[in-house]
């Protein structure tokens, strides 16, 4: 089943703020007024840990995303070289010890890769993610698509990575996904002399903040109704990584960034692995 994208609700419009209540992005974002202590999990929330965790970002004419968004959110955007750019992300890594947060449960592990625009919730002002959608590689499935609506999608996802013990860089980073719905191929590396730059940002603690701390994600269910859920977590160590090549079909059939253009990241960015609290179940608005 498609996700459709250009319709919403009428009951879930609402109108522009008059004047931005959200910091700047120029102003200047610090981890300091973001992390906060984990919420007491509950229920059935989940923890896990997220191996080979990777954030590949593009800097996108915000034109292209129209009809995407429903009107309570605005894209987040930045300005590179005198121009206006939306940030978008390919988010791909392994759940390993993906279980209760709360009770004694078994551990799976899954391949995973979400797709998200960095937006503002306008009845908020809270910086968040707008999610395209996700493939898993895993029977689990069944639970997010069918009893919750999330717009999540079959893949075979296999990741070829080798790892330095001593540096904790990656000498080969390789994730190849085959589905119908958003077939993806990454490779990158990481080298110990690579400098971190994220164009459009003030400095790097901003740009930091913008990209790897946003808790809270929005999405069309696959009724078209409006979702919602947390996430919680650490600070994330990430260190920044070369693209050697990348294809990421939804992308280029969405026509969001061109093949060309996906050669050409914004920034890439990498953790080995880290562990994410998530607080079901989703939530519909």
């Amino acid at each position: 089943m498609t996700t459709n994208f250009s319709s919403e609700p009428d009951s879930l419009a609402i109108e522009p703020l008059a004047a931005p209540r959200w910091p700047a992005v120029g102003d200047g974002l610090r981890f300091a007024d973001h992390l906060h202590p984990r919420p007491a999990p509950s229920g059935i929330d989940v923890r896990c840990g997220l191996q080979h965790f990777a954030i590949v970002t593009y800097a996108v004419d915000p034109v292209r995303f129209g009809g995407l968004l429903p009107p309570r959110f605005v894209l987040d955007a930045v300005e590179i070289d005198g121009k206006r750019r939306a940030l978008m992300s390919v988010v791909p890594f392994i759940d390993v010890d993906f279980t209760s947060a709360v009770f004694p449960f078994p551990k799976f592990t899954m391949g995973q890769t979400n797709y998200r625009i960095y937006v503002v919730d306008t009845a908020t002002g809270e910086r968040c993610v707008w999610f395209l959608g996700t493939t898993l590689d895993s029977w689990a499935l069944a639970v997010p698509r069918r009893v919750w609506n999330l717009p999540w999608h079959a893949g075979r996802v296999r990741f070829d990575c080798d790892l330095d013990p001593a540096t904790s860089l990656y000498r080969r980073y390789e994730m190849h996904t085959a589905a119908p719905w958003a077939p993806a191929a990454l490779s990158l590396v990481q080298r110990a002399d690579d400098g971190l730059e994220l164009p459009g940002f003030p400095d790097l603690e901003t740009g930091l903040v913008f990209l790897t701390h946003p808790l809270a994600g929005f999405y069309h269910r696959r009724d078209g109704a409006l979702g919602t859920y947390r996430v919680w977590h650490e600070r994330l160590q990430v260190t920044p990584a070369r693209l050697v090549s990348a294809r990421f079909g939804l992308l280029e059939r969405l026509g969001l960034v061109t093949p060309e253009e996906q050669q050409v990241p914004h920034s890439v960015l990498v953790e080995p692995l880290n562990e994410f609290t998530i607080y079901l179940p989703p939530r519909r608005l």
